[in-house]
């Protein structure tokens, strides 16, 4: 599917039928330079061919992650992207940089501060139905922001409980909140020693060190 213009898009988004986001608009109510947006298209999938990461099943990783060259951060965004205060104890991570924490056998799932800085400003989401049953990295839903869109993955297998409502009307509550007001979905987790094969906060803070440098 051809990008629309004014973006570069990763993969196609999600229009699953429990989607509650608005439908994506036409492209010809976008504007933007045809050529620009194919340079930036071929751009982003280079990344993605050798993105950080990548996925080794069939339907590649959650992000063509940019390196952090690509990423224009502040300071202070840097030391967020790694604060303890943001990675609790409780939350594991995937290296495709999903997060899940889990209280009385229900996992809250979401997208790490160092995701939704590569992915940019969130405009359009896709989630599923409450009760779709998932299967670990599993596709479940998308997110669309001005400059690409992607697929995210379930971390662990389980059934769905809740989706976060809130971002129908305010999708970048992801990059406000993408630890509190900008999760995703909720979740049983059925097989609790997958939890195991996650990431831990320490063992994440590490990975995106290793690649920032």
């Amino acid at each position: 599917m051809p990008p629309r213009a004014g973006k570069a898009r990763l993969h196609p988004p999600l229009l699953s039928p429990g989607c509650f986001c608005p439908p994506a608009r036409d492209a010809s109510s976008r504007s933007g330079p045809a050529m620009a947006v194919a340079a930036t298209a071929t751009a982003w999938r280079a990344l993605r061919r050798v993105g950080l990461g990548a996925r080794t099943g069939p339907r590649g990783s959650l992000l063509g992650w940019p390196s952090s060259s690509s990423i224009v951060r502040s300071p202070e965004a840097r030391r967020l992207s790694t604060s303890p205060a943001l990675l609790l104890a409780a939350r594991r991570f995937t290296d495709k940089h999903e997060w899940i924490a889990v209280e009385n056998g229900i996992g809250t799932i979401g997208i790490s501060n160092f995701a939704q800085e590569a992915l940019g400003d969130v405009v359009y989401c896709s989630l599923p139905e409450i009760g779709t049953k998932l299967n670990k990295q599993d596709e479940f839903g998308a997110l669309e922001s001005v400059k690409a869109a992607s697929e995210i993955y379930s971390p662990v297998t389980g059934e769905v409980t809740e989706i976060n409502t809130a971002l129908a009307d305010n999708p970048g509550l992801v990059n406000k909140s993408c630890y509190q007001d900008g999760w995703l979905i909720k979740m049983t987790v059925d097989n609790p020693s997958e939890l195991d094969e996650l990431l831990t906060e320490d063992a994440y803070e590490k990975y995106i060190k290793s690649i920032e440098e």
